[in-house]
């Protein structure tokens, strides 16, 4: 009998993981030549351009074939398109989508489905939910679902729960003009959906931070939700302050707790993103970023009463760096704060008229994003929107560096120097985009003033030049490098005119931000005089302890102890150093950078 106990009980696990692992994704195999460029991406590798913005409009078929659904111009005229990658996101081709196809869709993960909801174009309309076993084709087990639940705001992709086999719609419903979460749940496999509205929110309805005029009050909206191991839901949300803001629930997403204010995810009116990994760690991709102090409105005539009021308007000095962690406790604790991405037309002077064409989106920024897990430790990252919006890959060890170097050989891809053109602002002029100005690159790269024929190289230059076309022309230097709760930063520098502020930060500020100094973890004013004299290259370093608050700056036999303003700030320690020019006025010789070098040390530290 006990034997006959335990051949049941083995037939039953056979039977369980044959099911598991007939619902588990399947990929393309790939020869030697495209498995060998497979396993050479590590740092993040732009592999296409999606042809609509980011964070809904990706599929993987059951076989492993990635589709990006949008559209594009073809002969004069608009036409649904798809791009369709076989050897996992190497290489992409551009398909007409055919007639009966269902678009992006979700792969059930218990069952052999896959599940899509489809919004009506009538506001407060009712959702239909589509499932299908072969996916976007639609030619097997086709079903469509009219439900009782009413369209949401900007709706997030519809996720399937793995543990609690539920489908949820995260998305906002506006109550009083503040944005809330809401969601949409199905315990059925999307016969019938119950809709959650989560009633407490944040309200930007009064001037924050050291702005003089009204953000868009978004409230809370466009929630992420992971599903952690021990079954709670974890959601973050877009809001209008300083930092996305956190819900938990316990009850499968019925009822939430929070918002909490999430100190080490810094963003303003951007879209945070959740991706859970098969073994459990959860990725976050965010824009880590403070946007500039909104100036008075009276210094923008073309702005319309709601636009001063700021409905629809907030000027998007925050959506050019996009950024990744990982946490392997259920989101405790988070490694990385790296810089996924920087928008590449960051610097161009006619930023709001670049490549606005009908279907593309206004803005142009690297928010927004849909990430994927791969084969090998890869993740498939679509992010951004419009001429900026892009597809990379990269491996999950990059995540977990904890140093980082850069002589700018590779000119100055991992750097931001813009600054910003007095352009009309408001929501949406024409074709001249959405909340955002022209720029310009401030920082340059230059000969060295001691160039010789056996020494020819260039350095990253940092000046100030007046210029009344810019808001300002305060000239600044942000780099990025992985958090640490210790560490040390180099820089070889020469001053050869007023000296820079060197600032410490756990968050991206603008180049030209002028409330650095004062909302840094530390700033230091770095003069020829401090450094023991101009036009010679010297080397200095930063050393900091964040648990302990010492810093100590070096050059040479100089040393200055200083302590920290952590309060408020990230607890897993600082990513940034921000360098901005100490001229107050037109100062053209500046000073010239050769790198940067970040490096993890442990403590206690010392110069």
């Amino acid at each position: 009998m006990r034997k006959n106990k335990i051949s049941i009980v083995a037939s039953f696990s056979v039977a369980v993981l044959a099911l598991a692992q007939s619902h588990a994704q399947t990929w393309p195999k790939l020869d030697d030549s495209d498995s060998f460029f497979y396993e050479s991406i590590y740092a993040p590798r732009v592999v296409a351009i999606q042809p609509n913005h980011t964070h809904k409009e990706m599929v993987v078929m059951s076989d492993g074939e990635i589709r990006y659904y949008g559209s594009d111009f073809i002969k004069g005229k608009p036409r649904r398109v798809y791009l369709s990658s076989k050897d996992r996101g190497l290489s992409w081709k551009t398909k007409l989508v055919p007639e009966g196809d269902l678009g992006a869709m979700a792969k059930c993960p218990w069952a052999n489905y896959y599940l899509s909801v489809v919004y009506p174009k009538k506001k407060g309309g009712f959702l239909r939910c589509v499932r299908s076993e072969d996916g976007p084709v639609g030619k097997k087990g086709v079903k469509w679902t009219d439900t009782t639940s009413r369209s949401l705001n900007f709706f997030r992709p519809v996720q399937p729960l793995e543990k609690s086999k539920k489908w949820i719609i995260a998305g906002a419903r506006t109550i009083d003009g503040v944005e809330r979460p809401a969601l949409s749940i199905s315990e059925d496999d999307g016969e019938t959906w119950r809709e959650v509205v989560v009633t407490n929110a944040v309200s930007a309805d009064k001037i924050v931070y050291h702005d003089k005029a009204l953000r868009w009050n978004n409230g809370c909206c466009e929630p992420t939700i992971v599903e952690l191991d021990n079954g709670e839901l974890l959601m973050a949300v877009r809001a209008s302050f300083r930092h996305h803001y956190l819900y938990r629930s316990k009850d499968g997403g019925y009822t939430w707790t929070g918002p909490e204010a999430a100190p080490m995810f810094y963003a303003s009116n951007t879209m945070p993103t959740f991706l859970k990994l098969k073994d459990g760690r959860i990725l976050f991709f965010w824009n880590n970023t403070e946007p500039l102090p909104k100036r008075d409105s009276s210094e923008y005539p073309e702005l319309i009463e709601k636009e001063k009021q700021g409905r629809c308007e907030t000027v998007f000095t925050n959506r050019d760096a996009l950024h990744a962690a990982i946490s392997e406790d259920g989101g405790e604790t988070w490694i990385g704060f790296r810089e996924v991405a920087l928008n590449e037309i960051r610097n161009r002077e006619d930023f709001r008229e670049y490549r606005n064409v009908p279907t593309r989106e206004y803005d142009k920024s690297v928010h927004q994003t849909q990430p994927i897990e791969m084969p090998g430790g890869k993740i498939l990252l679509p992010y951004g929107q419009g001429a900026a919006a892009r597809i990379c890959i990269f491996d999950l060890k990059w995540l977990y560096e904890t140093d980082r170097f850069d002589d700018f050989r590779n000119g100055l891809e991992g750097i931001s120097n813009h600054l910003y053109v007095k352009s009309l602002n408001g929501n949406i002029r024409g074709w001249n985009g959405h909340c955002a100005f022209n720029r310009i690159p401030g920082a340059v790269l230059k000969r060295e003033p001691d160039t010789g024929p056996s020494t020819a190289r260039e350095a990253l230059h940092l000046c100030r030049i007046r210029d009344e076309r810019l808001h300002s022309d305060k000239q600044g230097i942000v780099w990025n490098f992985p958090a640490g709760l210790t560490g040390r930063v180099e820089i070889e520098c020469r001053i050869d005119g007023e000296g820079f502020q060197l600032a410490l930060c756990d968050h991206w500020f603008n180049p030209c931000d002028d409330f650095v100094g004062e909302d840094s973890a530390y700033a230091l004013d770095v003069t020829a005089q401090l450094l023991g004299g101009a036009n010679k290259w010297v080397k200095l370093s930063l050393t900091w302890d964040w648990q302990s608050g010492e810093v100590y700056f070096k050059c040479g036999d100089i040393v200055r102890k200083g302590s920290l303003r952590t309060d408020g700030k990230s607890p897993f320690g600082p990513s940034y150093i921000h360098l901005q020019t100490l001229a107050k006025e037109h100062d053209s010789k500046g000073v010239y950078f050769r790198s940067f070098r970040k490096t993890a040390i442990k403590a206690p530290v010392s110069p």
